[in-house]
């Protein structure tokens, strides 16, 4: 009789655990980043690790959660950005602009995304993750209601354990597209 049926163990104890799915979450995060660039090791292709499906399987509800959490509050963002000041930081007008009443209203507007921040961060134990979350994906993902990660079987297992090996990626930039069979126009020859 196993009590705690939930999640997978992974061979693990549970520290162990937790910051094996974070360092999971956070590598297939920074794949979508512009850092790897110049990098010889750069990912083959962004948004995408190989795993054991276990592990993709464990990791996937993880990243969900914190691209969820961004999406909330992109209204906010979005509404802060518009009060923001164009002046450059510590000039004359902005000091008169922090000083105002608008610094106060822009600050009650960006609260929640701080604290979205922060939840994000407690989550993953990476600022750059986190900004690439609240840049690039909470903004792709803003109209698609869940599901933003795909497991992909992989038919070849690991070398050395035979373990089963799959793709976590997000979905919208590898989609396959259905395509319409187009057949052949054949004229009888009368």
């Amino acid at each position: 009789m196993r009590h705690r049926k939930r999640g997978r163990k992974l061979g693990r104890n549970p520290k162990h655990q937790r910051a094996l799915l974070r360092s999971l979450a956070v590598s297939l995060i920074l794949t979508e980043d512009d850092y790897w660039q110049d990098d010889p090791a750069k990912p083959k292709v962004p948004g995408r690790i190989v795993t054991t499906v276990a592990k993709a399987k464990e990791v996937r509800p993880l990243v969900e959660r914190c691209i969820t959490i961004a999406k909330r509050v992109l209204p906010q963002l979005e509404k802060a950005k518009a009060m923001e000041p164009t002046a450059p930081k510590h000039s004359p007008s902005w000091r008169q602009w922090r000083e105002s009443e608008a610094w106060y209203e822009w600050n009650r507007t960006m609260a929640p995304v701080v604290a979205a921040r922060r939840h994000v961060l407690q989550l993953l134990h990476n600022k750059r993750a986190v900004k690439i979350i609240f840049d690039k994906l909470a903004p792709r993902f803003k109209d698609r209601p869940g599901g933003y990660t795909r497991i992909l079987k992989l038919a070849k297992s690991r070398l050395g354990d035979n373990g089963p090996c799959a793709i976590l990626e997000f979905v919208g930039k590898h989609d396959r597209v259905k395509r319409t069979p187009v057949r052949p126009v054949v004229e009888s020859a009368t």
